[in-house]
């Protein structure tokens, strides 16, 4: 295959490597290794009816012309949605570095002390801005946000309430559609009762648990809650606040007035609008609140040998541990993006950011007077960015909307013919004047100023201004200049691993390669900078290779649509179940709430299954790991009357493919059900099989996985579900723009979700075509069984499948070396940080085991590498029960080195300096070295500390 293929880029071993690895394997070629590894009665029968892989030039040409099929205007809409000016500093050296995006989820703490950081400056920034006591590292989207403060109002009622089933949810009518919808979406499956009117009107019965208001509201407008969260607080509700986090710098924060919980996006601060996402929502709440909060919280703790470092805190809320305890659903956050708004606020600083707000405040003060001075009445009576005028009876709507477009603008068109203009911090005096002209040329006015200079005061009502001070903490006022804001970023980069150093060996995680040509478009105007509510025909780009993708990935998985909307891999689980739980009510059988799950299957799964509503109901597994398919059918006879889905990953979760998987899928129609298929472990199956071929009716596929998006050290995920035929007609719709579904209500704040990250998913499938996929899925399967070949007779391999292989991962058995040397299966994750690699997923799926995932961009030469340390780790296990090295003073208990550590004048071990930190040959080359040592986690939990605060806060 010519060096000009992609497919030769994005697949690490070479062709002769690929021999030698099936030769130490033991089998002849792929096609057999396939046919030992994948069941012969799920294998397609014919190839992908797909293009044939572009070249790279080819796409990059392809991805240019539908970049100029998107018109870029200027747009006014608002929202929840704003142009906004992304510093060239963030941009070049966050979103275009592979360092930021393409590290994991920093469940390992010590080599994740650069995200940690950067991740604890955006919630101390969130805190500061809404007068909280507590922020997470971010969630979904504001819409979603809003759904989990609802549903922490909820879970959080006081026993009275909740012994006298309290539900009601009192939502002002004056929020964003797209929020309300996803409020329904997600109330109705909980027996939540959400009651919809003016906050003026709010009546606080004892049956009501909260409100949710927004502030300032739809209209644009700035309204006093003072008195509603009197109100609220005086029948044990509470009330949540969906605010707008740029305002804050000149209004007067909700934690000053009583809120208790505050959400909403931070894409104000230096995030492309991106068609709708990916955004990262910000969420907010006092301490008390701290055990039920969603999301990831990061927290400050210290090392082993005494030194601050930071963690994530309370982890035992994430959802692979409570299940279907789960209270939320948010495995996927926005970190990626929550990371550079962290970095907007510490570059700009408080008055920068004062600064910027109070331009935008400025200029809808200026454009209020001009245009009511050409007979307009502007409605709001205080705002902070968004006027909306009523219009005198000869000017028509549509005189203003064809007037603005011919000036290239997009303003806001309310139903009832009023126009609403939202100002940005990209607004200038060019922008002002063109409003200005469309509004008089509407009024058939001849003569109209023209704008020389910006309004330099200020007119927030002091009722509503801010007084306190804000983001005092020297990380928000040290870094002006690009030189050392630069250098504070590279200073973070350095403190974490990410695949520029080493394979990620994640199981269940994918951590491929994220190809520099997918990613090109990201940073792109045409992409970056739409507006998700703009006329479609503005974004025929976006539109057209939204159409290609999803007949591909509909190809890919066998199902008849796609909806692109959920993102995140959990949204999409839950979109899937929200599908089959109205395909039910839809024929009568509201009864229908039963969903088996393995014992086997990802937390989230069951967490789900909660949130919408259902009842789970676990089927157990055999000792060979698999779904025991008679107590399978057993349940599901059992429960034929009120069945609604089973859940099932594949490959399963164990690393296998399961023969029986097309019997559980008939056993499942045979009682009613529905199979949902988790498309985590969909890197296995592209090319070779596919949900739709196996029985299954629906899938979410995790595009953060399978295909190619990039993590982004916990977001941003993509979750969208292809389904078969009979479900396609209950797809999410959307409040605002017809997204082409007409079934259950929003699950996400954008129409088509997070789409300026789908060209990723388009370049990954258009470059690698039918023959590239299926490769790609090979040499998934090649390396892990590789790997597994090399170290069963060490370590072990829990699970394989009929013929001995396993699927594209597999869990390496620890426990026995802990019962005979004390090693835990910790250890090993912590000394292979000294080793320069990324711990495996840890404990999971079964306790006290590594689950390794090596992926196909990944080189045999980096194989062979990490095989070394494990096997050198093996070694010093081994020394450990030949009573050669100490059970306690050992490398690995004392794992990870650091420099620091390396290096004291003091050396007090049972070995050597070089064990510790340069046990192989090639680190003595390329050394990474751990910022931290091992965190003490039980310390950072009793003393919760969420906000870099200075370092004399920390001290006990």
């Amino acid at each position: 295959m010519g060096s000009d293929k992609f497919v030769t880029r994005h697949i690490g071993p070479r062709d002769e490597d690929i021999q030698s690895m099936l030769e130490v394997i033991g089998v002849g070629s792929l096609e057999e290794l396939m046919e030992q590894a994948v069941p012969a009665n799920i294998r397609l029968p014919k190839p992908l009816q797909l293009a044939d892989g572009l070249t790279e030039r080819k796409y990059y040409r392809r991805i240019h012309d539908l970049a100029k099929m998107n018109k870029v205007y200027n747009t006014y809409i608002g929202m929840g949605y704003y142009d906004t000016i992304t510093p060239a500093v963030i941009l070049r050296n966050v979103l275009e570095n592979p360092v930021w995006y393409t590290s994991y989820t920093p469940y390992q703490a010590e080599i994740s002390q650069g995200r940690l950081e950067a991740l604890l400056n955006f919630q101390t920034m969130v805190c500061e801005l809404t007068g909280m006591e507590l922020a997470n590292a971010s969630l979904l989207d504001e819409a979603t946000a809003a759904a989990e403060a609802m549903v922490l109002m909820f879970n959080s009622r006081t026993r009275p309430k909740a012994k006298a089933g309290a539900n009601v949810v009192l939502v002002d009518e004056h929020i964003w559609p797209q929020t309300l919808d996803v409020l329904q979406t997600r109330a109705n499956p909980l027996n939540i009762e959400l009651r919809i009117g003016s906050a003026a009107d709010f009546v606080f019965e004892e049956q009501v648990i909260g409100a949710i208001v927004q502030y300032p509201n739809s209209n644009g407008e700035i309204l006093s809650y003072a008195d509603l969260a009197e109100k609220a607080h005086a029948v044990d509700a509470k009330l949540a606040v969906a605010a707008d986090l740029l305002s804050l710098a000149l209004l007067t924060p909700p934690g000053e007035w009583g809120a208790d919980v505050v959400f909403g996006s931070s894409q104000r601060f230096g995030i492309p609008m991106g068609y709708g996402g990916p955004h990262a929502a910000f969420f907010a709440t006092r301490n008390d609140y701290k055990r039920t909060m969603p999301g990831r919280i990061i927290g400050v703790s210290k090392d082993a040998q005494g030194n601050l470092a930071l963690r994530m805190a309370l982890q035992t809320r994430e959802q692979h541990i409570k299940r279907e305890r789960a209270t939320s659903n948010i495995c996927t956050a926005q970190a990626l993006l929550a990371t550079m708004a962290g970095f907007y606020g510490v570059y700009h600083g408080p008055e920068g950011i004062k600064g910027i707000a109070s331009r935008v405040h400025q200029i809808a003060v200026l454009l209020d007077k001009e245009v009511t001075a050409l007979g307009y009445r502007q409605l709001n009576e205080n705002y902070f960015d968004t006027i909306r005028f009523a219009l005198p009876k000869h000017v028509k709507r549509e005189d203003i909307e064809w007037l603005s477009l011919e000036l290239e603008m997009n303003f806001r068109y309310f139903e009832n013919g009023d126009v609403g203009l939202s100002i940005d911090e990209t607004t200038n005096l060019e922008d002002i004047n063109w409003i200005i002209e469309v509004f008089a040329k509407a009024a058939n006015k001849k003569s109209y100023p023209t704008i020389t200079a910006y309004p330099e005061e200020p007119a927030i009502d002091e009722r509503f201004g801010r007084t306190s001070s804000f983001m005092k903490q020297e990380v928000f006022n040290k870094y002006r200049s690009e030189t050392e804001m630069l250098r504070y970023i590279k200073k973070l980069e350095h403190r974490d691993i990410s695949l520029t150093h080493s394979m990620i060996p994640l199981g269940s995680c994918t951590m491929k390669l994220n190809a520099a040509t997918e990613m090109l478009p990201l940073s792109w105007f045409e992409f970056a900078s739409l507006h998700p509510f703009i006329p479609k025909n503005q974004a025929r780009g976006y539109h057209e290779m939204m159409e290609e993708l999803r007949r591909d990935l509909a190809e890919i998985t066998g199902f008849a649509d796609m909806s692109l909307q959920p993102n995140s891999g959990a949204a999409g689980e839950y979109t899937g179940l929200m599908v089959i739980r109205e395909y039910h009510l839809s024929r009568g059988d509201d009864q229908r709430n039963v969903v088996l799950i393995p014992a086997s299957a990802h937390g989230t799964n069951p967490a789900s299954a909660v949130m919408a509503g259902m009842k789970v109901v676990v089927v157990p597994c055999d000792d060979k790991g698999n779904v025991d398919v008679e107590a399978l059918r057993q349940k599901a006879e059992e429960y034929k009357d009120t069945l609604s889905a089973f859940m099932v990953t594949y490959p399963s979760t164990h690393g296998v493919f399961e023969a029986s998987i097309v019997e559980m899928c008939e056993i499942i129609h045979e009682n009613g059900g529905q199979v949902y298929l988790d498309g985590a472990n969909m890197n296995a199956q592209v090319g070779l099989t596919n949900p739709g071929y196996i029985g299954a009716d629906v899938c979410h596929l995790n595009l953060h996985k399978t295909f190619a998006i990039p993590h982004g050290g916990g977001g941003p995920g993509v979750g969208p579900i292809g389904v078969a035929k009979h479900l396609v007609e209950f797809l999410p719709s959307h409040p605002v723009m017809n997204n082409g579904h007409v079934g259950i209500t929003a699950v996400s704040a954008a129409p088509w979700g997070s789409a300026s990250v789908l060209p990723i998913t388009y370049g990954y499938i258009k470059m690698l075509g039918a023959d590239g996929l299926k490769k790609a899925t090979e040499v998934a399967i090649l390396n892990a069984n590789y790997i597994a070949s090399q170290v069963k007779d060490t370590y072990g391999i829990l699970y394989v499948g009929e013929n001995g292989r396993v699927a594209h991962e597999m869990i390496l058995e620890c426990r026995h070396l802990k019962a005979d040397s004390g090693v835990t299966e910790s250890d090993i994750a912590k000394r292979l940080m000294d080793y320069g690699f990324h711990a495996p997923t840890l404990s999971f799926p079964v306790h006290g085991t590594l689950m390794i995932e090596p992926t196909e961009s990944e080189s045999k030469e980096e194989l062979d590498r990490f095989i070394a340390a494990l096997q050198s780790i093996y070694g010093e296990v081994q020394a450990i029960i030949k009573g050669e090295s100490d059970r306690e003073d050992n490398p690995l208990k004392n794992s990870p080195h650091t420099a620091k550590v390396v290096t004291a004048d003091q050396w007090e071990h049972g070995y050597s300096r070089q064990q510790a930190a340069f046990p192989l040959p090639y680190l003595l080359e390329n050394k990474y070295w751990p910022p931290v040592g091992r965190v003490d986690d039980a310390y950072g939990d009793r003393n919760l500390i969420c906000t870099c605060d200075p370092i004399e806060a920390y001290q006990e």
